[in-house]
């Protein structure tokens, strides 16, 4: 494509993803970051069915398979700790409750980074101010560099995205609280997990750790079900307040991974929200990830999503040959069906996630053991592989002007 001047908001996953895909093309890149630095913490995730194609095409495979963290599988335990109900990782092709390519959200940070060190400009410390699209491009005034044009500006900041504020206009999307919120924190493996992960639920709550970096830590994770309630997501001191009151009285081993709350090096709490848009774009502003599309964590694919997006938003750009507006368009067409199937599975895996009731506990923990104990068990998670792997992605092979 000719080159085109590109401002990425946000050096995530989405944004560096589609930085590197861009630069593939022969774009001009730049990634602005508020934080002063890559964010290397976060929480274990995954990339399933057509995000594991992404990384394969990107000449990313190896890296991430070197990164990842083993994962054997999962276990529903109760109050005791005895193993009510286990699936393992090496089933369903790779594609069921515990995936084949589980990986800290920071080493997946890390592999994206480095790809993209050589033939990207990041901007740390820095935010988006004002945009401004006129016939000669998009105007950007940021808070501490010097104002510049750019051909395109993308939002890959998130589920409180600032560049979907400035684009759409304050609450021009619509956040869909799912009525739960989910909080991760890293924790000393004081359970003696070896690549292992065990869950416990009461109604209402759910706790689990999963073991990490070679089985020393854990990722510790709480989950309840609450009407949304405000709060500042900037202070930690709260939230970890908030955090404690919904766990108190759990039993398994809740009361030593919350103890830990207080010493953790990275720690995550927010609500389990969708947003929901009539268009990713506006003229030659758009939006990739959980800034346009969030399915939430309950989804399970929003790593899978972002990386999805990111290689078909840079490659819509490639085809379009220099037509901004109409490459964003091709994007979203090509784009939208698959991701309106994964936002409305998320929408029901809270279920699964942290049940109501009693009955809901002991229904989730009967059907894990008929998975488990059955030679057609994965008939019951046939609809989860086939949304993992129900986008063909389109090939863009033709317009590369760099290869890995």
């Amino acid at each position: 494509m000719p080159e085109i001047k590109a401002l990425v908001s946000g050096a995530g996953i989405a944004g560096p993803a589609l930085a590197y895909w861009l630069a593939r093309y022969g774009a001009q890149v730049t990634v602005v970051e508020s934080a002063t630095a890559r964010r290397t913490g976060g929480q274990l995730i995954d990339i399933r069915g057509c995000g594991r194609g992404v990384i394969a095409r990107a000449g990313l495979a190896e890296a991430v398979r070197a990164a990842r963290t083993r994962a054997d599988g999962l276990s529903f335990v109760d109050a005791h700790g005895r193993r009510q109900a286990s699936v393992r990782a090496d089933g369903f092709g790779g594609d069921g409750p515990v995936t084949e390519t589980e990986i800290l959200r920071g080493a997946l940070v890390e592999i994206l980074h480095e790809a993209t060190g050589g033939s990207a400009e990041y901007v740390f410390g820095d935010r988006i101010s004002a945009l401004d699209d006129r016939r000669d491009g998009v105007h950007v005034d940021f808070e501490k560099s010097a104002p510049r044009r750019f051909d395109v500006v993308v939002g890959a900041d998130g589920l409180h995205s600032g560049v979907r504020d400035l684009a759409f206009g304050p609450g021009g999307g619509s956040l869909c609280h799912l009525g739960h919120y989910l909080s991760f924190w890293t924790a000393r493996n004081t359970l003696g997990l070896c690549d292992w992960t065990e869950v416990y639920s009461e109604p209402g709550r759910t706790i689990g750790a999963r073991a990490v970096n070679g089985n020393t830590q854990l990722m510790a994770f709480l989950s309840f079900r609450s009407a949304p309630f405000r709060y500042d997501p900037r202070d930690s001191t709260a939230l970890k307040t908030v955090v404690r009151s919904r766990a108190a009285g759990m039993r398994w081993h809740a009361d030593e991974l919350i103890a830990q709350l207080e010493d953790t090096a990275d720690f995550y709490f927010d609500a389990c929200s969708q947003v929901a848009l009539p268009h990713w774009s506006s003229g030659r502003i758009a939006l990739v990830g959980d800034a346009a599309f969030c399915a939430s964590p309950l989804s399970g694919h929003g790593t899978t999503i972002a990386l999805v997006g990111a290689y078909v938003l840079a490659g819509e750009l490639a085809r379009a040959q220099g037509d901004v507006v109409a490459g964003l368009r091709a994007y979203e067409e090509r784009l939208r069906p698959w991701i309106s199937r994964v936002q409305r599975f998320g929408q029901g895996s809270g279920k699964t996630m942290t049940p109501r009731t009693p009955a809901g506990i002991a229904f989730r923990r009967a059907v894990v053991a008929l998975q488990e104990r059955l030679p057609l068990g994965g008939l019951l998670l046939r609809d989860q592989i086939r949304l993992s792997n129900g986008f063909a992605l389109p090939d863009y092979t033709s317009y590369e002007r760099t290869r890995p």
